[in-house]
């Protein structure tokens, strides 16, 4: 049986993931709107993954014995000042998903839940390439500055990038 402390970190994660899920959506929508596609994909991508790490641990808790429970969440923001802001924000709440990570797998070696800790571990390695990820998007904003074609270039370049993990059927 899933430790009641526990499943209710668990849960508190899993609305942290929902929540992602639906800002990095708005995050794509506003992309699209303004005519940057690559970066309306990557985000849309994002959004994706952010589900598919809530429906991983609405799985675990279940099978542990806890009970999931589905989060209401506020509406996103929609309106972003440019695209360095939007990467800037995005850094800020996967440090801010790290902390909790981070919270969950101190809270697990403290309560001795070592198949939660297992299972958390996933999340560590997760938070730590998510990081390393938005980090170096930030330098290559950096590089370019407000300059329009490295903007442009930019926003080609990222439409290249696919998750593996994720496969978005269009039909």
């Amino acid at each position: 049986m899933l430790n009641k402390k526990i499943e209710k970190a668990l849960n508190n994660q899993l609305k942290m993931e929902a929540e992602a899920s639906n800002y990095y959506l708005s995050i794509a929508s506003w992309a699209e709107t303004i005519g940057m596609n690559g970066i309306a994909e990557f985000f849309f991508q994002q959004s994706e993954e952010e589900r598919i790490h809530m429906l991983r641990l609405v799985r675990f808790i279940n099978e542990r014995g806890g009970k999931s429970i589905i989060p209401a969440t506020e509406k996103p923001e929609d309106n972003f000042k440019s695209i360095t802001n939007v990467f800037n924000v995005f850094l800020e709440h996967e440090l801010a998903v790290t902390k909790m990570v981070n919270n969950v797998v101190d809270l697990c070696h403290k309560e001795r839940d070592y198949p939660t800790l297992n299972f958390m571990q996933w999340y560590v390695s997760e938070q730590i390439e998510e990081e390393a990820l938005v980090r170096t998007i930030i330098d290559k904003l950096k590089m370019i500055g407000e300059e329009k074609s490295g903007l442009y270039m930019f926003d080609r370049d990222l439409n290249t990038i696919k998750n593996p993990l994720i496969t978005i059927n269009n039909n």
